[in-house]
């Protein structure tokens, strides 16, 4: 079965974590092991779906306990969530199932694509080696490029732009729905992945589809 979308896209927007590699186990149990040692916070499977799930940490910090914290604090968090992040994943992470192909389709059609991610350069770094996807991936939208994250839409208009190329006219894949919010409010047309959030859930944020994978793809590049 191949997945139809309406019009050909002019380029293509990935966000990396859920996206690229379905690793939101091991950001979730970090998110639980570091925010209680941390932050004292006993995290439930609702915080972590509605709250931890998409966007920069200290925004997700705020969304948590109500108050940004100051910046010894978020630099604290951050070394240690996302270095247990990368302890927990090392070794274990593979490729959503039909993305080489789906890359290689849109390298064969012309159509570009880039990055768009929550994720700092190390995390970054860490998962496009793992991936060996580090060659494939050259425009990049990382935490760090914005001023304001997911679920804002800055991170999809940036990097719509360093496309050369309006949101309106791309194709975003999320996972979260803060990043569907982000793409959706960008202008994108979302084609969410449900390998985190469920696919009403992301309908609801304004994916146009959801998808299990990549390996349905195929009629609408044509």
């Amino acid at each position: 079965m191949n997945l139809t979308l309406p019009t050909r896209p002019a380029g293509v927007l990935f966000d990396m974590d859920g996206v690229l590699t379905a690793n939101n186990l091991f950001h979730r149990q970090a998110w639980q092991e570091v925010a209680l040692e941390v932050l004292g916070l006993t995290l439930s499977e609702h915080d972590l779906d509605t709250k931890v799930d998409g966007g920069r940490n200290p925004e997700i910090i705020e969304r948590l306990t109500g108050s940004y914290p100051d910046d010894a604090l978020a630099l604290h968090f951050h070394d240690a969530k996302e270095g247990r992040y990368r302890q927990l994943a090392a070794g274990a992470l593979t490729e959503v199932a039909g993305l080489s192909a789906y890359l290689d389709a849109l390298e064969g059609r012309g159509i570009p694509f880039a990055l768009v991610t929550s994720a700092d350069a190390v995390n970054v770094a860490f998962g496009m080696e793992a991936l060996g996807f580090g060659h494939r991936f050259g425009p990049r939208v990382l935490g760090e490029d914005v001023t304001r994250g997911k679920p804002h839409p800055e991170p999809f208009l940036l990097g719509a732009a360093r496309l050369g190329l309006e949101a309106a006219h791309c194709v975003a894949h999320e996972d979260a729905v803060n990043g569907v919010l982000s793409a959706a409010g960008a202008g994108c047309t979302v084609v969410a992945l449900t390998t985190t959030a469920p696919a009403e859930a992301l309908i609801r944020a304004g994916a146009a589809l959801t998808v299990p994978d990549f390996k349905t793809f195929g009629l609408w590049l044509e």
